[in-house]
């Protein structure tokens, strides 16, 4: 009886420490005391607002996670300058994902409108589409504001879908997300606009510059969330080839614009049309390289998390580091979707508690910007990495007196440094993380 009663606890010891090391449990970003903040058209400074951002509790069972959050990022949103009078207000979710997702080896869903996956803060990811449509009985656009509605509603099937990258730039904040109704979500990588290699926004030359994380050509790109069918997003680079080997390189999207003038039963390609505004104006390109995705966006291939391997999709981008279509998930699901939202949590589950930013976020590694240096009024200071944990940002003097401290939020890029009260010279700048200390120098001009 003794011997039965050993192996079973063993066996739940096993599947316990098993379980800790998936990364769909052990990536999400908790937090229960860091409330977001908004912008307002013309005014720089943030809005500071009451709810908690990125993910506050998560808990597991033997197969399945449950992720509640906010729906809200660390970031600063907005503004969203094409009218949209919504702000990212909480959603109060509890995500549910399989913890061992399955390849789907019958007809594979299509993507939706609304949320296909969640990214590691708890804010949403769309698909490409961004609900309105070409109506050929009318010949104009059909579904969204301003437009009538679409014959069927707004799930029936349409043969012209606009895409909503090019469709809705103007409306996108400087971290390339806006809400629907409250519900703040990206269509895409969600990084700054203003540290793409072309920057096609210029939101950001008045609001700050920061995202989830940003982009590094030289290191495999974080993973950055789930979609639907349980299987992880990474961001735009990765090992060459799938098996973990070769140089770091930009992982591509295999669709390319279809060479086409007309569009049966759609507009004609000119001007305001232009190829790229339907997401059907592209087409799937097998490749044999393995740094090119397959119909899905997707690969399997070995990553830092998954030394073993795993199916991945990839949140592609450009030479240019400018999105790139489908974007992140689609127009498929590679596996079976089976993520869902629940109210409450129906079985018996272990709640999990966070270490991520001790185990995996290493200081010495980062590429740390500080600008501009030599300074004078105000000092910006962006972290090249996705931030785990709450990094703190402390400035002395040369002689090695205190002068103040500040803190980039894990999933954000960015902290400020005010110097306007301080007197011209060379500061010292230290980063400080569960005891690890990386320091800079500052110079002040007056």
């Amino acid at each position: 009886m003794n011997k039965i009663i050993l192996f079973a606890f063993m066996l739940i010891l096993e599947l316990g420490l098993k379980a800790q090391t998936n990364p769909a449990i052990t990536s999400w970003l908790q937090n229960t005391t860091v409330t977001g903040r908004h912008y307002v058209s013309g005014n720089s400074t943030p809005i500071n607002d009451a709810d908690l951002v990125n993910v506050q509790s998560v808990q597991y069972s033997n197969d399945y996670v449950y992720v509640s959050a906010t729906g809200i990022p660390a970031y600063v949103t907005g503004p969203f300058l094409d009218g949209n009078p919504s702000l990212a207000t909480a959603q109060n979710s509890i995500f549910k994902f399989p913890l061992n997702p399955v390849e789907n080896t019958g007809t594979p869903t299509a993507t939706n409108m609304g949320n296909i996956g969640v990214f590691i803060n708890g804010t949403a990811l769309f698909d490409n589409r961004d609900g309105v449509a070409w109506n050929n009985s009318t010949n104009s656009l059909c579904g969204g504001p301003g437009n009538s509605p679409c014959p069927g509603g707004p799930n029936a099937v349409m043969d012209w879908n606009r895409d909503a990258i090019p469709a809705e730039m103007t409306g996108f904040d400087c971290s390339k997300g806006h809400p629907a109704m409250g519900n703040y979500h990206h269509h895409q990588n969600p990084s700054a606009f203003k540290l793409d290699l072309n920057v096609i926004s210029t939101i950001c030359n008045t609001y700050d510059a920061d995202g989830l994380y940003a982009i590094d050509s030289t290191q495999h790109s974080p993973l950055i969330g789930f979609a639907y069918d349980g299987f992880p997003i990474y961001g735009a680079y990765g090992y060459e080839n799938s098996n973990g080997t070769g140089n770091i390189v930009r992982i591509k999207s295999s669709y390319q614009l279809r060479n086409i003038t007309t569009r049966t039963d759609g507009p004609d390609v000119d001007a305001t049309y232009f190829l790229g505004y339907f997401k059907e104006d592209y087409e799937y390109i097998s490749h044999p390289e393995e740094d090119y995705l397959d119909e899905h966006n997707g690969r399997f291939c070995v990553t830092p998390e998954y030394p073993s391997g795993t199916y991945c999709y990839f949140a592609t981008v450009d030479e240019n580091w400018n999105s790139a279509y489908p974007y992140a998930v689609g127009p498929t699901f590679y596996g079976i979707k089976s993520a869902t939202t629940v109210t409450s949590i129906s079985e018996s589950v272990t709640t999990y508690e966070s270490t991520t930013g001790v185990n995996n976020f290493d200081l010495n590694n980062v590429e740390i910007n500080i600008f501009p240096n030599p300074a004078n009024e105000f000092v910006v200071i962006q972290l090249n990495s996705l931030v785990k944990e709450n990094v703190k940002v402390k400035l002395f003097d040369i002689a090695g007196k205190f002068i103040s401290e500040t803190m980039i939020y894990q999933g954000t890029t960015i902290a400020h440094i005010d110097t306007r009260n301080l007197y011209a010279g060379q500061y010292i700048v230290k980063f400080v993380l569960n005891g690890e200390v990386e320091t800079r120098k500052l110079l002040i001009n007056k």
